[in-house]
Protein backbone atom coordinates (compact mmCIF):
# COMPACT_ATOMS: atom_id res chain seq x y z
CA UNK A 1 0.00 0.00 0.00
CA UNK A 2 1.22 3.63 -0.58
CA UNK A 3 2.29 6.40 2.10
CA UNK A 4 -0.91 8.31 1.45
CA UNK A 5 -2.98 5.18 1.66
CA UNK A 6 -1.16 4.11 5.14
CA UNK A 7 -1.51 7.43 6.48
CA UNK A 8 -5.03 7.72 6.01
CA UNK A 9 -5.47 4.62 7.48
CA UNK A 10 -3.59 5.55 10.59
CA UNK A 11 -5.48 8.89 11.19
CA UNK A 12 -8.70 6.49 10.91
CA UNK A 13 -7.99 4.24 13.60
CA UNK A 14 -6.63 7.05 15.89
CA UNK A 15 -9.81 8.92 15.28
CA UNK A 16 -11.87 6.02 15.94
CA UNK A 17 -10.24 4.07 18.68
CA UNK A 18 -7.61 5.45 20.23
CA UNK A 19 -3.92 5.68 20.21
CA UNK A 20 -3.41 1.82 21.65
CA UNK A 21 -5.70 0.73 18.47
CA UNK A 22 -3.61 3.19 16.01
CA UNK A 23 -0.37 1.55 17.13
CA UNK A 24 -1.48 -1.77 16.67
CA UNK A 25 -3.42 -1.95 13.08
CA UNK A 26 -0.08 0.86 11.89
CA UNK A 27 2.38 -2.17 13.34
CA UNK A 28 0.20 -4.32 10.97
CA UNK A 29 -0.15 -2.22 8.22
CA UNK A 30 3.30 -1.59 7.84
CA UNK A 31 4.77 -5.15 8.81
CA UNK A 32 2.17 -7.49 7.31
CA UNK A 33 0.71 -10.70 8.59
CA UNK A 34 2.45 -11.18 12.06
CA UNK A 35 1.45 -13.50 15.00
CA UNK A 36 0.96 -11.96 18.57
CA UNK A 37 4.58 -12.27 19.92
CA UNK A 38 5.90 -10.38 17.19
CA UNK A 39 3.27 -7.85 17.80
CA UNK A 40 3.87 -7.15 20.83
CA UNK A 41 7.50 -6.83 20.60
CA UNK A 42 6.94 -4.00 17.90
CA UNK A 43 4.22 -2.01 19.49
CA UNK A 44 5.83 -1.51 22.80
CA UNK A 45 2.81 -2.50 24.56
CA UNK A 46 1.61 -4.50 27.40
CA UNK A 47 0.47 -7.89 25.71
CA UNK A 48 -2.92 -7.19 27.33
CA UNK A 49 -2.76 -4.08 25.73
CA UNK A 50 -2.46 -5.71 22.33
CA UNK A 51 -4.99 -8.17 22.86
CA UNK A 52 -7.59 -6.25 23.47
CA UNK A 53 -6.67 -4.00 20.73
CA UNK A 54 -6.86 -7.03 18.90
CA UNK A 55 -10.57 -7.80 19.81
CA UNK A 56 -11.43 -4.24 19.12
CA UNK A 57 -10.21 -4.28 15.60
CA UNK A 58 -11.41 -8.10 14.75
CA UNK A 59 -14.94 -6.46 16.45
CA UNK A 60 -15.02 -4.39 13.54
CA UNK A 61 -13.76 -6.61 10.42
CA UNK A 62 -10.56 -4.50 10.08
CA UNK A 63 -7.97 -6.99 11.21
CA UNK A 64 -8.39 -10.80 10.34
CA UNK A 65 -6.41 -13.90 11.70
CA UNK A 66 -5.44 -17.14 10.21
CA UNK A 67 -3.76 -20.30 11.41
CA UNK A 68 -0.59 -21.39 10.00
CA UNK A 69 0.48 -25.17 9.42
CA UNK A 70 2.78 -24.87 12.61
CA UNK A 71 0.00 -24.34 14.69
CA UNK A 72 1.04 -20.31 15.62
CA UNK A 73 -1.78 -17.53 14.71
CA UNK A 74 -0.71 -14.63 12.49
CA UNK A 75 -2.87 -11.15 12.25
CA UNK A 76 -3.52 -9.20 9.04
CA UNK A 77 -4.58 -5.81 8.38
CA UNK A 78 -7.72 -4.99 6.53
CA UNK A 79 -6.33 -1.88 4.64
CA UNK A 80 -9.38 -1.88 2.17
CA UNK A 81 -12.03 -2.05 5.01
CA UNK A 82 -9.93 0.36 7.37
CA UNK A 83 -10.45 3.17 4.37
CA UNK A 84 -14.37 1.85 4.52
CA UNK A 85 -14.41 4.06 7.90
CA UNK A 86 -14.34 7.37 5.71
CA UNK A 87 -17.58 6.25 3.78
CA UNK A 88 -19.94 5.52 7.01
CA UNK A 89 -21.53 8.47 7.32
CA UNK A 90 -22.58 7.55 3.27
CA UNK A 91 -24.08 4.39 4.64
CA UNK A 92 -26.14 6.03 7.61
CA UNK A 93 -27.66 9.00 5.21
CA UNK A 94 -28.18 6.02 2.36
CA UNK A 95 -30.29 3.62 5.21
CA UNK A 96 -32.14 7.18 6.40
CA UNK A 97 -33.33 7.97 2.98
CA UNK A 98 -34.37 4.50 2.09
CA UNK A 99 -35.58 3.37 5.56
CA UNK A 100 -36.31 6.39 7.39
CA UNK A 101 -35.18 6.80 10.75
CA UNK A 102 -35.23 3.32 12.42
CA UNK A 103 -32.87 2.49 9.19
CA UNK A 104 -30.42 5.15 9.86
CA UNK A 105 -30.52 3.74 13.62
CA UNK A 106 -29.55 0.66 13.30
CA UNK A 107 -26.70 1.23 10.94
CA UNK A 108 -25.61 3.26 13.06
CA UNK A 109 -25.60 0.80 15.74
CA UNK A 110 -24.37 -2.07 13.57
CA UNK A 111 -21.33 0.13 12.30
CA UNK A 112 -20.59 1.66 15.98
CA UNK A 113 -20.58 -1.81 17.25
CA UNK A 114 -18.98 -3.65 14.67
CA UNK A 115 -21.61 -6.49 15.25
CA UNK A 116 -24.62 -7.20 17.73
CA UNK A 117 -27.55 -9.50 18.12
CA UNK A 118 -31.12 -8.85 16.57
CA UNK A 119 -32.57 -8.43 19.71
CA UNK A 120 -30.12 -5.73 21.32
CA UNK A 121 -30.06 -3.65 18.21
CA UNK A 122 -33.64 -3.26 17.93
CA UNK A 123 -33.75 -2.82 21.64
CA UNK A 124 -31.07 0.13 21.35
CA UNK A 125 -33.00 1.81 18.52
CA UNK A 126 -35.78 1.89 20.15
CA UNK A 127 -34.79 3.21 23.08
CA UNK A 128 -32.77 5.94 21.16
CA UNK A 129 -36.00 6.67 19.16
CA UNK A 130 -38.18 7.13 22.22
CA UNK A 131 -35.59 9.82 23.73
CA UNK A 132 -36.44 11.96 20.87
CA UNK A 133 -40.82 11.41 21.00
CA UNK A 134 -42.55 13.39 23.08
CA UNK A 135 -43.40 12.33 26.63
CA UNK A 136 -45.94 9.78 26.89
CA UNK A 137 -44.55 8.37 23.80
CA UNK A 138 -42.80 5.45 22.85
CA UNK A 139 -41.37 3.29 20.28
CA UNK A 140 -42.35 -0.04 19.94
CA UNK A 141 -40.10 -3.02 19.30
CA UNK A 142 -42.15 -4.63 16.30
CA UNK A 143 -41.56 -0.87 14.38
CA UNK A 144 -38.27 -1.75 14.72
CA UNK A 145 -38.01 -5.04 14.19
CA UNK A 146 -39.93 -4.63 10.96
CA UNK A 147 -37.66 -2.20 9.70
CA UNK A 148 -34.48 -4.57 10.58
CA UNK A 149 -36.13 -7.14 8.47
CA UNK A 150 -36.48 -5.45 5.43
CA UNK A 151 -32.91 -4.21 5.79
CA UNK A 152 -32.11 -8.28 5.90
CA UNK A 153 -34.40 -8.75 3.09
CA UNK A 154 -32.73 -6.23 0.72
CA UNK A 155 -29.20 -7.43 1.85
CA UNK A 156 -27.69 -4.17 3.60
CA UNK A 157 -26.99 -6.18 7.01
CA UNK A 158 -26.09 -9.86 6.90
CA UNK A 159 -25.80 -12.55 9.39
CA UNK A 160 -21.53 -12.70 10.60
CA UNK A 161 -20.02 -16.17 10.12
CA UNK A 162 -20.26 -18.13 13.34
CA UNK A 163 -18.02 -21.85 14.36
CA UNK A 164 -19.40 -24.24 12.67
CA UNK A 165 -20.72 -27.25 15.04
CA UNK A 166 -18.34 -30.41 14.63
CA UNK A 167 -18.46 -33.46 16.85
CA UNK A 168 -15.15 -33.65 18.66
CA UNK A 169 -13.60 -36.38 20.37
CA UNK A 170 -12.37 -36.07 24.28
CA UNK A 171 -8.75 -36.44 23.04
CA UNK A 172 -8.43 -33.91 20.15
CA UNK A 173 -7.49 -30.68 21.28
CA UNK A 174 -9.31 -27.56 20.15
CA UNK A 175 -7.72 -25.65 17.48
CA UNK A 176 -5.63 -21.98 17.96
CA UNK A 177 -8.40 -20.24 16.77
CA UNK A 178 -11.83 -21.21 15.82
CA UNK A 179 -12.25 -21.58 11.68
CA UNK A 180 -15.18 -19.35 11.26
CA UNK A 181 -17.93 -20.10 8.75
CA UNK A 182 -21.45 -19.45 7.26
CA UNK A 183 -23.59 -20.80 4.44
CA UNK A 184 -24.31 -18.41 1.69
CA UNK A 185 -28.29 -19.33 1.64
CA UNK A 186 -28.13 -18.58 6.11
CA UNK A 187 -26.34 -15.07 5.32
CA UNK A 188 -29.76 -12.76 5.34
CA UNK A 189 -32.25 -15.60 6.86
CA UNK A 190 -34.15 -13.51 10.07
CA UNK A 191 -34.72 -15.61 13.26
CA UNK A 192 -38.11 -15.45 14.15
CA UNK A 193 -38.18 -13.54 17.43
CA UNK A 194 -41.34 -12.63 19.37
CA UNK A 195 -39.75 -9.36 20.58
CA UNK A 196 -42.59 -7.66 22.33
CA UNK A 197 -41.64 -4.65 24.24
CA UNK A 198 -41.03 -0.66 24.15
CA UNK A 199 -38.30 2.01 24.17
CA UNK A 200 -37.32 3.35 27.44
CA UNK A 201 -36.15 6.99 28.36
CA UNK A 202 -32.75 7.29 29.75
CA UNK A 203 -33.20 7.59 33.45
CA UNK A 204 -31.43 10.11 35.85
CA UNK A 205 -28.07 9.68 37.59
CA UNK A 206 -29.64 8.34 40.87
CA UNK A 207 -31.87 5.88 39.45
CA UNK A 208 -28.89 4.62 37.15
CA UNK A 209 -26.65 4.40 40.41
CA UNK A 210 -29.60 2.16 41.74
CA UNK A 211 -29.83 -0.03 39.09
CA UNK A 212 -26.37 -1.14 38.36
CA UNK A 213 -26.36 -1.59 42.41
CA UNK A 214 -29.13 -3.97 41.92
CA UNK A 215 -27.61 -5.59 39.16
CA UNK A 216 -24.38 -6.05 40.58
CA UNK A 217 -25.61 -7.43 43.70
CA UNK A 218 -28.18 -9.85 41.37
CA UNK A 219 -25.11 -10.99 40.09
CA UNK A 220 -22.86 -11.85 43.37
CA UNK A 221 -25.92 -14.25 44.42
CA UNK A 222 -26.01 -16.04 41.47
CA UNK A 223 -28.77 -14.73 39.44
CA UNK A 224 -28.31 -13.77 35.53
CA UNK A 225 -30.08 -12.18 33.33
CA UNK A 226 -32.38 -14.29 31.07
CA UNK A 227 -30.30 -15.68 27.39
CA UNK A 228 -31.55 -13.72 24.34
CA UNK A 229 -33.71 -15.73 22.10
CA UNK A 230 -30.82 -14.99 19.20
CA UNK A 231 -28.27 -15.53 20.99
CA UNK A 232 -25.40 -15.87 19.02
CA UNK A 233 -26.57 -15.00 16.01
CA UNK A 234 -24.85 -11.74 14.88
CA UNK A 235 -25.73 -9.31 12.34
CA UNK A 236 -23.10 -6.53 10.48
CA UNK A 237 -23.36 -4.24 7.83
CA UNK A 238 -23.02 -5.68 4.12
CA UNK A 239 -20.64 -2.90 3.00
CA UNK A 240 -20.86 -4.57 -0.57
CA UNK A 241 -24.77 -4.42 -1.22
CA UNK A 242 -24.32 0.08 -0.09
CA UNK A 243 -21.54 0.03 -2.88
CA UNK A 244 -23.93 -1.89 -5.27
CA UNK A 245 -26.47 0.45 -4.38
CA UNK A 246 -23.95 3.71 -4.97
CA UNK A 247 -23.53 2.38 -8.72
CA UNK A 248 -26.80 1.91 -9.81
CA UNK A 249 -27.06 5.27 -8.19
CA UNK A 250 -24.48 6.39 -10.28
CA UNK A 251 -25.82 4.31 -13.28
CA UNK A 252 -29.32 5.78 -12.79
CA UNK A 253 -27.80 9.65 -12.90
CA UNK A 254 -25.34 9.11 -16.05
CA UNK A 255 -28.51 7.66 -18.39
CA UNK A 256 -30.77 10.81 -16.96
CA UNK A 257 -27.74 12.89 -18.13
CA UNK A 258 -27.37 11.74 -21.43
CA UNK A 259 -30.32 11.12 -22.45
CA UNK A 260 -34.02 11.71 -20.93
CA UNK A 261 -35.72 11.07 -16.91
CA UNK A 262 -37.37 8.09 -18.78
CA UNK A 263 -35.01 6.57 -19.81
CA UNK A 264 -33.00 6.74 -16.46
CA UNK A 265 -36.53 5.51 -14.66
CA UNK A 266 -36.41 2.04 -16.77
CA UNK A 267 -32.79 1.34 -15.81
CA UNK A 268 -33.70 2.47 -12.28
CA UNK A 269 -37.11 -0.78 -12.72
CA UNK A 270 -34.62 -3.25 -14.14
CA UNK A 271 -31.70 -2.48 -11.12
CA UNK A 272 -34.65 -2.65 -8.32
CA UNK A 273 -35.62 -5.57 -10.13
CA UNK A 274 -32.15 -7.72 -9.36
CA UNK A 275 -30.80 -5.98 -6.78
CA UNK A 276 -31.28 -8.75 -4.44
CA UNK A 277 -30.01 -11.71 -6.80
CA UNK A 278 -27.09 -9.42 -8.51
CA UNK A 279 -23.95 -10.76 -6.89
CA UNK A 280 -21.83 -8.09 -5.67
CA UNK A 281 -18.88 -8.72 -8.59
CA UNK A 282 -20.89 -9.44 -11.57
CA UNK A 283 -20.32 -7.17 -14.32
CA UNK A 284 -24.47 -7.20 -15.50
CA UNK A 285 -27.25 -7.81 -13.75
CA UNK A 286 -29.78 -11.27 -14.70
CA UNK A 287 -31.55 -10.86 -17.88
CA UNK A 288 -35.24 -9.71 -17.86
CA UNK A 289 -37.70 -9.73 -20.19
CA UNK A 290 -39.82 -6.61 -21.64
CA UNK A 291 -42.19 -8.07 -20.17
CA UNK A 292 -41.44 -8.42 -16.55
CA UNK A 293 -39.93 -4.63 -16.88
CA UNK A 294 -43.43 -3.63 -18.00
CA UNK A 295 -45.25 -4.99 -14.99
CA UNK A 296 -42.51 -3.48 -12.90
CA UNK A 297 -42.61 0.17 -13.80
CA UNK A 298 -43.66 2.63 -11.03
CA UNK A 299 -47.51 3.76 -11.06
CA UNK A 300 -46.36 7.19 -12.44
CA UNK A 301 -45.06 6.48 -15.50
CA UNK A 302 -48.07 5.63 -17.90
CA UNK A 303 -46.20 4.33 -20.74
CA UNK A 304 -47.20 1.43 -23.38
CA UNK A 305 -45.56 -1.36 -24.10
CA UNK A 306 -44.67 -0.54 -27.50
CA UNK A 307 -43.20 2.55 -26.18
CA UNK A 308 -40.87 0.60 -23.59
CA UNK A 309 -39.53 -1.77 -26.30
CA UNK A 310 -38.52 1.44 -28.05
CA UNK A 311 -36.55 2.90 -25.23
CA UNK A 312 -35.13 -0.19 -24.34
CA UNK A 313 -34.12 -0.52 -27.94
CA UNK A 314 -32.28 3.20 -27.65
CA UNK A 315 -30.50 1.73 -24.57
CA UNK A 316 -29.24 -1.04 -26.17
CA UNK A 317 -28.22 0.71 -28.96
CA UNK A 318 -26.57 3.54 -27.06
CA UNK A 319 -22.35 3.57 -27.81
CA UNK A 320 -21.90 3.49 -24.38
CA UNK A 321 -23.98 0.27 -23.66
CA UNK A 322 -25.83 1.31 -20.32
CA UNK A 323 -28.44 -1.79 -21.15
CA UNK A 324 -27.83 -4.96 -23.46
CA UNK A 325 -29.66 -7.73 -25.03
CA UNK A 326 -29.50 -11.10 -24.52
CA UNK A 327 -32.10 -12.91 -25.80
CA UNK A 328 -35.60 -12.35 -27.56
CA UNK A 329 -37.55 -14.58 -24.98
CA UNK A 330 -40.17 -12.57 -23.63
CA UNK A 331 -40.45 -9.54 -25.96
CA UNK A 332 -36.64 -9.82 -25.51
CA UNK A 333 -34.56 -10.39 -22.65
CA UNK A 334 -31.91 -7.39 -21.56
CA UNK A 335 -29.37 -6.95 -19.00
CA UNK A 336 -27.56 -3.49 -17.41
CA UNK A 337 -24.02 -2.85 -17.47
CA UNK A 338 -23.27 -2.54 -14.11
CA UNK A 339 -19.08 -2.13 -14.48
CA UNK A 340 -19.59 0.27 -17.21
CA UNK A 341 -16.45 1.86 -17.84
CA UNK A 342 -17.24 5.41 -18.94
CA UNK A 343 -18.20 6.16 -15.46
CA UNK A 344 -15.02 6.33 -14.34
CA UNK A 345 -12.97 7.72 -16.74
CA UNK A 346 -11.02 10.90 -14.78
CA UNK A 347 -13.14 13.60 -16.53
CA UNK A 348 -10.85 16.85 -17.42
CA UNK A 349 -13.23 18.65 -14.85
CA UNK A 350 -11.62 16.33 -11.82
CA UNK A 351 -8.12 17.53 -12.42
CA UNK A 352 -6.91 19.88 -10.10
CA UNK A 353 -7.24 23.65 -11.75
CA UNK A 354 -4.89 25.22 -9.67
CA UNK A 355 -1.83 22.93 -10.47
CA UNK A 356 -3.06 22.19 -14.34
CA UNK A 357 -5.63 25.07 -15.64
CA UNK A 358 -8.66 24.89 -18.16
CA UNK A 359 -5.91 24.65 -20.96
CA UNK A 360 -4.79 21.82 -19.32
CA UNK A 361 -8.19 20.10 -19.06
CA UNK A 362 -8.62 21.17 -22.79
CA UNK A 363 -5.56 18.87 -24.46
CA UNK A 364 -6.36 15.76 -21.93
CA UNK A 365 -10.21 16.05 -22.82
CA UNK A 366 -8.45 15.68 -26.95
CA UNK A 367 -6.15 12.63 -26.07
CA UNK A 368 -8.87 10.85 -24.51
CA UNK A 369 -10.92 11.38 -27.59
CA UNK A 370 -8.19 11.12 -30.27
CA UNK A 371 -6.09 8.08 -28.48
CA UNK A 372 -2.39 9.12 -30.21
CA UNK A 373 -1.94 12.86 -30.98
CA UNK A 374 1.82 13.92 -31.99
CA UNK A 375 2.87 17.77 -30.27
CA UNK A 376 1.82 19.57 -33.95
CA UNK A 377 -1.48 18.08 -33.76
CA UNK A 378 -2.29 18.75 -29.90
CA UNK A 379 -1.30 22.45 -30.67
CA UNK A 380 -3.71 22.53 -33.82
CA UNK A 381 -7.14 20.74 -32.89
CA UNK A 382 -6.68 22.40 -29.00
CA UNK A 383 -6.05 25.80 -30.86
CA UNK A 384 -2.94 26.47 -28.22
CA UNK A 385 0.39 28.42 -29.52
CA UNK A 386 3.54 25.71 -29.65
CA UNK A 387 5.42 27.01 -26.86
CA UNK A 388 2.16 26.64 -24.67
CA UNK A 389 1.14 23.08 -25.43
CA UNK A 390 4.54 22.21 -24.46
CA UNK A 391 5.50 23.31 -21.52
CA UNK A 392 1.58 21.46 -21.10
CA UNK A 393 2.34 18.27 -22.16
CA UNK A 394 5.39 18.01 -20.32
CA UNK A 395 4.18 19.23 -16.94
CA UNK A 396 1.06 16.58 -17.50
CA UNK A 397 3.68 13.84 -18.64
CA UNK A 398 5.71 14.58 -15.19
CA UNK A 399 2.95 14.00 -13.24
CA UNK A 400 1.72 10.58 -15.05
CA UNK A 401 -1.76 12.18 -16.42
CA UNK A 402 -0.24 11.61 -20.26
CA UNK A 403 2.33 9.35 -21.18
CA UNK A 404 4.49 8.88 -24.61
CA UNK A 405 5.09 6.52 -26.89
CA UNK A 406 7.65 6.25 -29.24
CA UNK A 407 7.05 4.49 -32.91
CA UNK A 408 10.61 4.52 -34.93
CA UNK A 409 10.44 4.16 -38.74
CA UNK A 410 14.01 2.45 -38.54
CA UNK A 411 15.52 -0.20 -36.38
CA UNK A 412 18.32 2.38 -35.35
CA UNK A 413 15.28 4.93 -33.48
CA UNK A 414 17.59 8.20 -33.83
CA UNK A 415 15.06 10.74 -32.93
CA UNK A 416 14.55 12.39 -36.52
CA UNK A 417 12.79 9.44 -37.58
CA UNK A 418 10.56 8.17 -35.07
CA UNK A 419 7.05 9.47 -34.22
CA UNK A 420 6.37 10.61 -30.55
CA UNK A 421 2.60 10.29 -30.01
CA UNK A 422 0.84 11.62 -26.79
CA UNK A 423 -1.65 9.24 -24.96
CA UNK A 424 -3.69 9.07 -22.14
CA UNK A 425 -2.86 5.99 -20.01
CA UNK A 426 -6.51 6.16 -18.18
CA UNK A 427 -5.17 3.79 -15.77
CA UNK A 428 -1.98 5.16 -14.32
CA UNK A 429 -4.01 8.38 -13.95
CA UNK A 430 -7.35 6.80 -12.13
CA UNK A 431 -4.43 5.77 -10.10
CA UNK A 432 -2.54 9.11 -9.59
CA UNK A 433 -6.21 10.60 -8.86
CA UNK A 434 -7.08 8.27 -6.55
CA UNK A 435 -3.30 8.70 -4.62
CA UNK A 436 -4.16 12.58 -4.56
CA UNK A 437 -7.71 12.09 -3.06
CA UNK A 438 -6.23 9.70 -0.17
CA UNK A 439 -3.72 12.74 0.54
CA UNK A 440 -6.35 15.14 0.15
CA UNK A 441 -8.87 13.51 3.03
CA UNK A 442 -5.78 12.80 5.34
CA UNK A 443 -4.91 16.81 4.96
CA UNK A 444 -8.24 17.82 5.86
CA UNK A 445 -8.46 15.43 8.69
CA UNK A 446 -5.44 16.58 10.11
CA UNK A 447 -6.73 20.21 9.42
CA UNK A 448 -9.30 19.38 11.35
CA UNK A 449 -7.90 17.97 13.97
CA UNK A 450 -6.22 21.04 14.34
CA UNK A 451 -8.59 23.20 14.53
CA UNK A 452 -9.94 21.47 17.53
CA UNK A 453 -6.86 21.26 19.60
CA UNK A 454 -6.43 25.27 19.05
CA UNK A 455 -10.00 26.12 20.50
CA UNK A 456 -9.78 22.94 23.23
CA UNK A 457 -10.32 25.14 25.82
CA UNK A 458 -13.36 26.96 24.48
CA UNK A 459 -14.81 23.78 23.30
CA UNK A 460 -14.70 22.35 27.19
CA UNK A 461 -15.92 25.87 28.53
CA UNK A 462 -18.90 25.62 25.85
CA UNK A 463 -19.89 21.48 27.63
CA UNK A 464 -19.83 22.68 31.09
CA UNK A 465 -21.99 25.71 30.56
CA UNK A 466 -24.24 23.85 28.22
CA UNK A 467 -24.31 20.87 31.06
CA UNK A 468 -25.09 23.59 33.49
CA UNK A 469 -27.99 25.14 31.78
CA UNK A 470 -29.64 21.24 31.17
CA UNK A 471 -29.57 20.52 34.54
CA UNK A 472 -30.83 23.90 35.66
CA UNK A 473 -33.42 23.59 33.23
CA UNK A 474 -34.72 19.87 34.48
CA UNK A 475 -34.88 21.70 38.52
CA UNK A 476 -36.90 24.60 36.31
CA UNK A 477 -34.38 27.30 36.66
CA UNK A 478 -35.99 30.94 36.11
CA UNK A 479 -35.47 32.44 32.82
CA UNK A 480 -33.15 35.23 34.48
CA UNK A 481 -30.93 32.39 36.16
CA UNK A 482 -30.51 30.88 32.65
CA UNK A 483 -29.57 34.39 30.82
CA UNK A 484 -27.00 34.74 33.26
CA UNK A 485 -25.58 31.44 33.18
CA UNK A 486 -25.28 32.01 29.58
CA UNK A 487 -23.38 34.83 29.59
CA UNK A 488 -20.52 32.74 31.01
CA UNK A 489 -19.50 32.69 27.17
CA UNK A 490 -18.55 36.15 26.13
CA UNK A 491 -20.16 37.41 22.43
CA UNK A 492 -16.12 37.24 20.89
CA UNK A 493 -16.32 33.74 22.38
CA UNK A 494 -19.16 32.99 21.08
CA UNK A 495 -18.24 33.92 17.51
CA UNK A 496 -15.09 31.96 17.80
CA UNK A 497 -17.42 29.06 18.49
CA UNK A 498 -19.72 29.97 15.38
CA UNK A 499 -16.26 30.40 13.19
CA UNK A 500 -15.54 26.94 14.56
CA UNK A 501 -18.40 25.30 13.48
CA UNK A 502 -18.35 26.46 10.57
CA UNK A 503 -14.79 25.72 9.45
CA UNK A 504 -15.27 21.87 10.60
CA UNK A 505 -18.51 21.57 8.92
CA UNK A 506 -17.00 22.45 5.45
CA UNK A 507 -14.23 20.24 5.96
CA UNK A 508 -16.80 17.35 6.62
CA UNK A 509 -18.41 17.99 3.75
CA UNK A 510 -15.12 18.54 1.53
CA UNK A 511 -13.83 15.13 3.05
CA UNK A 512 -17.69 13.35 1.77
CA UNK A 513 -17.14 15.19 -1.79
CA UNK A 514 -13.40 13.70 -1.91
CA UNK A 515 -15.14 10.11 -0.99
CA UNK A 516 -17.43 10.13 -3.74
CA UNK A 517 -15.03 11.06 -6.04
CA UNK A 518 -12.66 8.02 -4.27
CA UNK A 519 -15.68 5.23 -4.41
CA UNK A 520 -15.62 6.51 -8.69
CA UNK A 521 -12.11 6.13 -9.13
CA UNK A 522 -11.93 2.87 -6.68
CA UNK A 523 -14.98 1.16 -8.93
CA UNK A 524 -13.48 2.43 -12.17
CA UNK A 525 -9.90 0.52 -10.99
CA UNK A 526 -11.88 -2.63 -10.21
CA UNK A 527 -13.63 -2.30 -12.93
CA UNK A 528 -11.03 -2.75 -15.33
CA UNK A 529 -8.94 -5.14 -13.70
CA UNK A 530 -11.98 -7.43 -13.69
CA UNK A 531 -11.89 -6.98 -18.02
Amino acid sequence: MTQAELRLCSLLLQEHFGEIVEKVGNSLLRTGPRPLRLLVGDTGLLPDQVKKALCVLIQHNLVHYEVQPRGSVEYEARSERILRILRYPRYIYTAKTLYGDPGELLVEELLLHGHLPMSCAVARVADRLTETMEDGKTMDYTEVSSTFVRLADTHFIQRCPIVPETPQSAKSLPPPAPALAIAEKDMYVVPRLSLVGKGKRRHSCDEEEEQEHKAKRQKKEGGSSETPPDDGIYWQVNLERFHQHFRDQALVSAVASRMDQTSSEVVRTMLRMSEVTTASGASHTQPLSSNEIFRSLPAGYNIGKQVLDQYLALLADDPLEFVGKSGDSGGGTYTVSILCGELGIPRPETLPSSGFGSRCARIFRLLLRKKHLEQKQVEDFAMIPAKEAKDMLYRMLSENLVSLQEIPKTPDHAPSRTFYLYTVNVMAAARMLLHRCYKSVANLMERRQHEMRENKRLLEKSQRVEAILASMQATGAEAAQLHEVEEMITGPERQQLENLKRNVNKIDASENQVDETIFVLESFIESTMKR
